[in-house]
C-alpha cells in the first residue's frame, strides 16, 4: 500500500458486490447483441484490461456469448491519482493492429473509471477507424464529470464525488483484491 497516495481510502464496493456488478454489466452488454453479431471487446489498459477480461468470462459463461475478439489498447494520460501525465491523450498503437479489420463486429470498449472522458473518447477514435458496425462504452465507475462528448452506454456503478476524491478500481492482478475505494487525499 505504501506507493500509493496518502489519504483517508473507504471501502465503497466488496469484491462479491463486484462481482455481481460485473454479472450485471454482462446481462446489458448480451442485451445489446444479437446472435449474428460479432463481438470484439477492447480493454483500455491497464484496469480496463482485466475488467474486459471478467466482462468476456460473464459473457461466456453466463450469456453464451462465445469466440469474441480480445485486445488491449494502451492510452495514457492521467495516473491513478489523477495527476495530469500528457496535455494530449497518448495512444500507442500495437504493431498487431494496424491491419485490423473490426467490420461486421460490435465492439465493447472497456475502462475502469469513466472520469473527463479523454480516455475513452481517443480509444473510440482509433477504433472507429478499423469500421466496426458498432461501438459500445463499458466502464465499471462513471464519475458523472465527463467534459467530451462520450456516452457510457454500460455503467457499473455510478460515483458523484468531490472533484478532488479520487475513486480507486482495484482490478487483480494488479492489486490483491477486487474492489473499489474512495480516496480523500490527505
Amino acid at each position: 500500500m505504501s506507493d500509493k497516495p496518502a489519504g483517508r481510502r473507504t471501502c465503497l464496493y466488496t469484491p462479491a458486490q463486484l462481482d455481481a456488478i460485473v454479472t450485471d454489466m454482462a446481462r446489458q452488454a448480451a442485451g445489446l447483441l444479437t446472435s449474428r453479431t460479432q463481438v470484439a471487446i477492447v480493454g483500455i489498459l491497464r484496469r480496463g484490461a482485466p475488467l474486459a477480461d471478467r466482462l468476456q468470462a460473464q459473457l461466456a459463461d453466463v450469456f453464451g456469448v462465445a469466440g469474441c475478439v480480445r485486445l488491449d489498447l494502451q492510452i495514457k494520460r492521467y495516473a491513478d491519482d489523477l495527476t495530469l501525465l500528457y496535455p494530449e491523450t497518448q495512444l500507442t498503437e500495437d504493431p498487431n493492429h494496424a491491419a485490423l479489420d473490426l467490420s461486421g463486429h460490435t465492439v465493447l470498449v472497456v475502462d475502469d473509471v469513466m472520469y473527463r472522458g479523454h480516455s475513452m473518447l481517443r480509444a473510440v477514435e482509433y477504433l472507429a477507424g478499423k469500421q466496426p458496425a458498432e461501438i459500445r462504452t463499458v466502464v465499471l465507475v462513471d464519475r458523472g464529470a465527463a467534459k467530451l462528448p462520450v456516452r457510457t452506454d454500460i455503467v457499473g456503478v455510478r460515483l458523484d464525488v468531490a472533484p478532488s476524491d479520487v475513486i480507486e478500481c482495484n482490478v487483480p492482478p494488479y492489486e490483491d483484491s477486487f474492489r473499489i475505494d474512495l480516496l480523500q487525499p490527505a
